[in-house]
């Protein structure tokens, strides 16, 4: 059926796969044939083949919407097409061998009873999903972080009972903001588990009266705008250090964070009056080097100073599939000026296949 969306893409086209995921999206093209008839394009680095991996792309489940009071219609784009035909062969064509799915949390405000049944319904599918088509994706489990109790419980049975990877979170959980004690007990087991949390951002939604008017601002301001509060906070209320062995992956290349770290290394020494009591054991750029990012930041010079913020190892593929904010994550990569070879395998594959788990 196809969806009007004014707020997104013109039209979209949705189709519940044999999994129940839903994969909606804008119409991109002629994608759905694949590259020269369908064939998976092989990525290579220096003639050498390069198993690429995508940590950034999305999906729903109708089921779990429906609960929410949610339609599918209500989502922007979060996925695309029948997943044994038309995202694969798109995926084919952009040179993605794997990619990482997540669901942007739309549940942080539902009752207990409620979003406990969203979030088993959401993590059944998608490692239903991962299960039919092992070669080529994995899943981020969701977790109701309004209820942190329950989401250390949800992360357990989605990583050891379910085979999904991680989880995929917002940037803050209904106004609370993640350094809040109260998440302390999440954090603490996802670094006992080892295992990588996908932060998406949710806009910033106290501003909405002034992202009115053209250019989708919610979105192309907002969305960057709530991650780099996010990990702003992390950073300056001391939960990284903390739990030094949380293993976190922001989207859209961290936000404003990286493009303006070294503000926050003077921050409090310009206004010491502002300093809480919290000291850091580190400047607030270096946390920046043990935190991972996807390359979703557009041109060569924005990748270059995201690889010299954070480090070229912290970098892995985003492609916001199938949202088309870059017309080719691959390439971007790949002809990127100043990167190594070893740097390029690193943030096409390896770097998100040690965060993953998955075999190169």
């Amino acid at each position: 059926m196809a969806i009007r969306n004014t707020d997104h893409c013109r039209t979209y086209h949705d189709e519940i796969n044999d999994d129940g995921l839903i994969f909606t999206g804008c119409n991109m093209g002629n994608a759905a044939q694949g590259p020269a008839g369908g064939r998976r394009r092989q990525v290579l680095v220096n003639g050498k083949r390069v198993k690429t991996i995508d940590v950034h792309a999305h999906c729903v489940v109708a089921e779990a919407l429906a609960l929410l009071g949610m339609k599918v219609a209500d989502q922007r784009g979060p996925g695309i097409g029948d997943v044994g035909s038309r995202r694969i062969a798109e995926m084919d064509e952009q040179g993605i061998d794997i990619e990482a799915l997540s669901i942007n949390p739309t549940w942080y405000r539902a009752g207990r009873d409620v979003v406990a049944e969203v979030i088993r319904i959401q993590n059944d599918k998608l490692a239903e999903h991962c299960d039919n088509h092992p070669d080529r994706f994995v899943a981020f489990a969701s977790v109701a972080l309004q209820f942190p109790d329950l989401a250390v419980e949800q992360l357990v049975h989605g990583v050891k009972k379910l085979g999904l990877r991680g989880a995929a979170v917002g940037a803050s959980v209904a106004g609370a903001e993640f350094s809040d004690p109260k998440f302390h007990p999440f954090w603490a087991k996802a670094e006992e588990l080892g295992v990588l949390i996908f932060i998406h951002p949710q806009s910033t939604p106290q501003l909405e009266p002034r992202f009115r008017g053209n250019g989708w601002l919610s979105n192309t301001i907002g969305n960057p705008l709530d991650t780099t509060i996010a990990l702003s906070h992390l950073i300056f209320e001391g939960t990284l250090d903390r739990f030094p062995g949380l293993k976190i992956c922001s989207a859209h290349g961290g936000g404003y964070l990286p493009s303006y770290a070294p503000r926050s290394d003077q921050s409090l020494r310009v206004a010491p009056e502002m300093d809480t009591g919290v000291r850091l054991k580190k400047k607030p750029t270096e946390y920046l080097r043990q935190m991972y990012f996807d390359t979703l930041v557009f041109t060569d010079e924005a990748l270059r100073h995201l690889a010299a913020e954070v480090g070229a190892s912290q970098l892995v593929i985003g492609t916001d599939h199938p949202i088309p904010w870059q017309a080719d994550s691959v390439n971007h990569i790949l002809n990127a000026p100043g990167f190594s070879d070893a740097e390029k395998r690193a943030m096409l594959s390896e770097t998100a296949a040690k965060l993953l788990g998955i075999p190169l």
